[in-house]
């Protein structure tokens, strides 16, 4: 059965929805930029057991983390094969997925030490947020979680932008004036935070703005005029937006 048929749905879902989240599947599947395959598909699994992680919720009530030892609910802990990746990595995604906005600098050089560089953090973090949009809209619909697709063999490319600042964020991206030669299509004239916030590895912009596009209007997102093509307008698409960005506690 092809992935995200969505037969079972009670209401209708729109056909670039569908080949979008298989398109991220397939390129989930795949050896990245800083990660291979298996990895990627890890972290995916990890974010979907964060969700139900005790040792997370116990963290997210605390005063602060660090104050709250204990382990991950992992695939292992879970009843699933046990996860390729480090315990710094599995933190990570599970930080990123319930804890987002005690995220500091500080956490993130730390990774550095523990064997996670700044590259291979950005794109845990795109690999996390795509998968994690994805479920939710199941969620919302109240269906099972698509099963995670098979990973393939591959080496990651290594590839890193020729032109990088270190600004507003907590890693290096592209600066605003950098969306040139291979990085011409991350943005046009503008180049909103949220979307440079990834360009240390630029496929991971490419893979979630895919996403975003036809879940949101990132292609548009400053046309708030413009024909949206769906049920609701663009006023009411900020609202909804808005309040799940406060619900989340998003500083940005």
């Amino acid at each position: 059965m092809m992935a995200f048929n969505y037969e079972s749905a009670a209401l209708p879902v729109r056909e670039d929805l569908k080949k979008s989240y298989r398109e991220f599947w397939n390129t989930l599947a795949q050896a990245g930029t800083w990660w291979d395959g298996p990895e990627r598909v890890a972290i995916a699994q990890e974010s979907r057991n964060a969700v139900i992680c005790e040792l997370c919720q116990r963290r997210k009530e605390a005063l602060s983390p660090s104050h709250v030892a204990g382990e991950h609910s992992t695939g292992a802990l879970l009843g699933l094969p046990a996860s390729c990746l480090s315990d710094a990595a599995i933190d990570a995604v599970h930080r990123v997925v319930t804890d987002q906005s005690r995220i500091t600098q500080s956490y993130v050089d730390s990774l550095n030490a523990q064997g996670i560089t700044h590259e291979q953090y950005v794109e845990l973090v795109g690999v996390v947020v795509t998968c994690f949009s994805i479920d939710e809209f199941n969620r919302a619909l109240g269906l099972p979680l698509e099963p995670l697709p098979l990973p393939q063999t591959g080496k990651p490319s290594g590839y890193r932008p020729a032109l990088l600042d270190k600004d507003v964020g907590f890693v290096p991206m592209v600066p605003p004036h950098g969306a040139i030669n291979q990085e011409a299509d991350l943005w046009g004239e503008v180049a909103p935070n949220v979307v440079r916030a990834l360009s240390l590895v630029p496929d991971e912009v490419r893979s979630w703005m895919k996403v975003a596009n036809v879940q949101y209007v990132m292609g548009d997102l400053l046309n708030f005029a413009a024909d949206t093509g769906r049920a609701i307008d663009r006023a009411q698409m900020e609202l909804v937006a808005g309040r799940v960005s406060a619900i989340n506690e998003c500083f940005y």
